[in-house]
């Protein structure tokens, strides 16, 4: 597989340039972040002058003791000397020890002396000079903490104020602006949708080269529309769009317009188109439009509920009275069936480019992109791949030989062999293998169910040659028939939709004439050989009731969902309707049980086989039935 691009980067469009932060945005995330700095560097300081403020209040010596014993030891000789820190005196005495008593503030050490009638001279003392302990304890601590209350007050009202302008940025469009000159996926790397690229290769030509059309007199078109299943390559394709045509590329979901909020929507849309507007050329590209561009007028609130609102400021952009040259808008959506036909119109979607599935050329050419810088054994046959994954989208192909690499390792292999190819093709559409339980006799009647579809399949021409059989229970099955189609198809015939019914209920005649009994397993098989015998009487007009459509009519789209109407028909009508799909029904059945018995014997051969390998591949199964 071709090693996958490097995603695009991408930045908000009111960013600086190359997707850096702007210059004013840089330097309100650093004044936040000073902010938060400041606040912890208050909070270290206050500490500090805590210990400053015990450093500077005196020695903490010895217990404390009350004045009046302090004085009685003084007057018996036992104090040598007294330090006095303000209040706080420290009594050395003459055997080394020290202990702490207190005075009030405003008395000096001789007026208590005085008082006690002790002679001064009978002590020493020293007055110690407080003066910048008490600025430092007492008046720098209230300064930092009114300072630490006052920044966190100005940060909270920065966050609210930042929750405030979140608020009314609501109306700024959040799409995403691809680098210019730095095209990650390119017009090469897509495969498999011609068409759809030769569309999009015009649309970039007109950008670029405006003059040449401008001079025989055609205008830019407004926008171009793709629409297609899911996995195609819509998405991949705008992204070459946007690596190819080197002019400033907006993307946005088309969900990312809607919020809580009403008038968000029309605002995120002015504001998109007036900053592309700002920039053209350019090219607004916006995913699953759908999410807002449904037909209006059935929902509950009438024309003025949010989702219209938005879709209507759409419209006006893309072709109102404001003009909009070099402004090229791109959709994609998987269900365009429920777009609104005022998008569609000419002068907004002038082009709807159809992506489809690919064909057996593009499938071939997108395995060639995505099997580069893999490493393949020569036996590898890709003409062959290509055959067996009618039906894949390019998501599908890409997944299975990634899968396919995947096996490849966990068997410590150095090159994907063709049987982790069809492995993971297998895993792909049904999924991974299952250990289930399964008792002899169910593992018999799975083989038999398995063989009842191949044989039934094979017996009949025009039908596509069996592929793979497999009793492996994969997903919700417990075994599986793969017939894929030998070539790819635009028409069904009425002869081959008979026959596909018949293989369907292979697997169910198969039981009753082996067993004598009927299991639950053949209930798809049913349900799918019923939908197609109904699709053949009320749609496609194959049965005796003549070619008149009998099926739902599509009446309207409310809430983006389709809601059908019943046909108005008889109850006689129906009953004649559902004669006829049991009709074909039966008849199918009866052709299923009528071949198994003419192949009996080879039923038990291959079902015996099957038993004993579980996975017969379509060579070994035709070479059985040919023998």
């Amino acid at each position: 597989m071709a090693k996958l691009p490097e995603p695009l980067k991408t930045n908000n469009h009111k960013n600086g340039k190359n997707g850096k932060k702007g210059p004013i945005r840089g330097i309100m995330v650093q004044m936040q972040f000073d902010f938060q700095k400041l606040i912890w560097l208050g909070v270290v300081i206050l500490m500090m002058l805590s210990l400053v403020e015990l450093w500077y209040s005196g020695k903490n010596a010895g217990k404390e003791i009350v004045l009046s014993q302090a004085l009685v030891d003084v007057k018996d000789g036992k104090v040598q000397k007294i330090d006095v820190y303000s209040e706080r005196m420290v009594l050395i005495y003459k055997d080394g020890q020290e202990l702490v008593t207190r005075k009030e503030g405003n008395e000096s050490l001789t007026e208590i002396l005085d008082r006690a009638k002790i002679d001064p001279t009978m002590v020493g003392y020293e007055i110690k000079d407080q003066t910048l302990g008490q600025l430092v304890a007492a008046v720098l601590p209230s300064i930092i903490g009114t300072g630490v209350v006052l920044l966190v007050l100005l940060y909270m009202f920065r966050q609210a104020r930042g929750a405030q302008d979140s608020l009314f940025s609501f109306g700024q469009s959040r799409a995403k602006l691809f680098d210019k000159g730095k095209p990650s996926v390119k017009f090469v790397d897509v495969a498999g949708v011609d068409e759809a690229k030769k569309e999009l290769e015009e649309v970039v030509d007109f950008l670029k080269n405006p003059a040449k059309y401008k001079a025989v007199g055609a205008r830019t078109p407004k926008g171009a529309l793709l629409v297609g299943p899911s996995g195609v390559g819509k998405t991949l394709l705008a992204k070459a769009v946007a690596g190819e045509a080197n002019v400033p590329f907006y993307s946005m979901a088309g969900s990312e317009f809607m919020e809580m909020l009403v008038g968000v929507g029309s605002a995120r849309v002015r504001d998109l188109f007036a900053t592309a507007k700002k920039t053209a050329p350019s090219i607004i590209f916006i995913d699953e439009i759908d999410a807002i561009g449904r037909q209006r007028g059935y929902g509950i609130m009438g024309g003025h509920d949010e989702r219209e609102q938005t879709l209507n400021q759409i419209l006006v952009e893309m072709d109102g009275f404001t003009p909009n040259d070099n402004v090229v808008v791109l959709a994609a959506t998987n269900r365009g069936d429920l777009l609104d036909p005022a998008l569609l119109r000419p002068g907004r979607f002038d082009r709807r480019v159809v992506v489809d599935m690919p064909d057996i050329e593009g499938r071939r050419a997108i395995l060639s992109i995505y099997a580069k810088n893999k490493p393949f054994t020569p036996e590898v046959n890709w003409e062959a791949v290509a055959k067996r994954t009618v039906g894949f989208s390019g998501a599908d192909l890409e997944n299975m030989l990634n899968e396919a690499a995947i096996t490849a390792a966990r068997e410590d292999k150095r090159l994907i062999e063709m049987k982790d190819i069809e492995e993971a093709a297998t895993k792909v559409k049904l999924g991974p293998q299952k250990k289930r339980l399964q008792s002899e006799e169910d593992r018999k009647m799975t083989a038999y169910h398995e063989m009842g579809h191949a044989i039934v399949s094979w017996a009949q021409p025009g039908m596509d040659p069996v592929h793979r059989i497999s009793i492996v229970s994969r997903g919700m099955t417990l075994g599986h028939t793969l017939i894929p189609p030998a070539a790819d198809r635009v028409h069904e015939t009425k002869k081959r939709l008979i026959s596909q019914i018949a293989m369907m209920l292979g697997g169910r005649a198969a039981e009753e004439l082996v067993f004598s009994e009927m299991t639950t397993g053949a209930a798809n098989d049913i349900d799918k050989a019923t939908e197609v015998a109904r699709g053949m009487v009320v749609e496609y007009g194959m049965s005796e009731l003549g070619p008149v459509n009998y099926g739902p009519r599509q009446d309207m789209v409310e809430w983006g969902k389709a809601f059908y109407e019943p046909a108005q028909v008889s109850q006689d009508m129906q009953a004649k309707i559902d004669a006829e799909v049991k009709r074909f029904v039966d008849e199918g059945y009866e052709t299923a049980v009528k071949l198994l018995k003419k192949y009996r014997k080879k039923l038990d051969e291959v079902s015996i086989r099957l038993l004993e390998i579980e996975n017969m591949d379509g060579e070994e199964f035709i070479k059985i039935m040919n023998s």
